[in-house]
């Protein structure tokens, strides 16, 4: 599942630092620049979070600091780090969420899914709204090969979400692994109709369509994604 860094709201960003700002400093606009640099130059973005800190950045440079350090593939020191700032922050609910869901993302990277489930069940808890967060367990859990329990949040974040394509691959790809074909052929169709160019849901027919000996129908779904 491809994930792009948490960016927390500008007014939010306002919160986690505190207000301990100077006028010179536009703190919105420099957590979006550091966050820009941590995705595309992180050990940049790591050095900018760093000198932001001392300047009164707060918790807003620390959560650059942990996602420059995902970008350099320190995967345990930041998700313990993002966890670490989720429970000392007095934010709302929603922003220790967001950080906890950003450390799992960490702890799927570090291939530690177990901790990445007990995290994301933590911020489900926080925000039991947030369909992104069932998807990411889902996610968590098929990595441990529950995939029973995958689609049960799968099946939750289809009922109630605005991500049904995505819900719908997940969920076929939970039910192929399942030995499932049938269901997962027809999740897979629902989520081509919802977006026909989805990359991973081609994937995933092209699997199953490999696998019924529909070789023709595989390699189209395939070359589909690379066109």
């Amino acid at each position: 599942m491809k994930k792009t860094l948490p960016i927390i709201t500008f007014g939010a960003v306002i919160a986690m630092i505190g207000l301990a700002t100077s006028q010179e400093i536009n703190h919105a606009q420099r957590y979006r620049a550091c966050m820009a640099e941590a995705k595309n130059a992180p050990q940049k973005g790591f050095e900018m979070a760093l000198s932001w800190r001392g300047l009164g950045g707060g918790d807003a440079a620390e959560h650059c600091g942990a996602a420059a350090m995902i970008g350099l593939k320190q995967f345990t020191e930041a998700a313990n780090r993002l966890e670490a700032l989720a429970e000392k922050t007095k934010q709302t609910a929603e922003v220790k969420s967001g950080l906890l869901a950003h450390a799992a993302q960490a702890w799927i990277l570090a291939n530690n899914n177990s901790r990445a489930e007990a995290v994301l069940t933590a911020a489900i808890i926080l925000t039991p709204w947030n369909v992104d967060l069932l998807i990411d367990r889902a996610q968590s859990r098929a990595g441990q090969r529950n995939y029973n329990g995958a689609i049960e949040d799968l099946n939750k974040a289809i009922e109630n979400g605005s991500r049904p394509a995505d819900a719908f691959v997940f969920r076929a790809a939970a039910y192929r692994l399942l030995d499932k074909l049938e269901l997962a052929l027809a999740d897979i169709e629902r989520a081509l109709a919802f977006r026909p160019d989805h990359p991973d849901g081609l994937l995933e027919r092209g699997i199953l369509r490999r696998m019924r000996n529909n070789d023709d129908g595989a390699r189209q779904d395939w070359l589909n994604i690379i066109r």
